[in-house]
């Protein structure tokens, strides 16, 4: 099978581009994420409680999709949802074990928690969208576009997906964190 890359995003905590084209905002960090929700006009009010690692997909996906124009929120079993990044959940991890660090404090959190597993990026990313196809994230020891690629390729092996959003979402902190993503489509 042939593919095709048809819409790519590439977000950090300072810039925006879609599809190579830098989208102009003013602040950085978190708030930035918070920005880039309300600029796309988004109505998720999940976004407020995801941990840094799903904020950062979420928002990278929102952007790649409204790029993608095509109609949202359609059930679809056609289209793959690949995620990687090296440091797994490492932000929410810290966050969850502050809960617990202090034994006169103990409470573990089951709202952090919940985060402490970095495959809840694509879940949000596919109950927003209505996904029913195949959805993984992937640890990598580095970024690799070889190896994302055969994982894409993988996708396709499945006669039933169509198209794949993929890419890399790491996030260490608010003044660190990227995310390069794509729509890439079988033909």
């Amino acid at each position: 099978m042939k593919k095709r890359i048809t819409h790519s995003v590439k977000l950090t905590c300072q810039t925006l581009e879609v599809d190579g084209k830098r989208v102009a905002m003013a602040v950085e960090g978190e708030s930035f994420l918070t920005s880039l929700y309300h600029a796309a006009s988004i109505e998720y009010p999940k976004f407020f409680k995801m941990d840094l690692l799903s904020k950062v997909g979420f928002i990278a996906s929102e952007y790649l999709l409204n790029a993608e124009g095509k109609e949202r929120f359609q059930p679809a079993d056609d289209r793959a949802i690949l995620l990687f990044n090296r440091n797994s959940s490492w932000n929410a991890d810290t966050t969850f074990q502050q809960t617990i660090d202090n034994p006169e404090e103990f409470y573990p959190s089951p709202a952090v928690f919940v985060y402490t597993l970095p495959n809840i990026v694509t879940g949000e990313i596919a109950i927003r969208n209505k996904y029913h196809g195949e959805s993984d994230f992937i640890l990598l020891p580095e970024m690799s576009e070889a190896a994302m690629d055969q994982a894409i390729d993988r996708a396709f092996l499945d006669p039933a997906t169509t198209s794949v959003l993929a890419g890399w979402v790491e996030a260490i902190s608010e003044d660190d964190f990227e995310a390069f993503l794509t729509i890439t489509e079988g033909y």
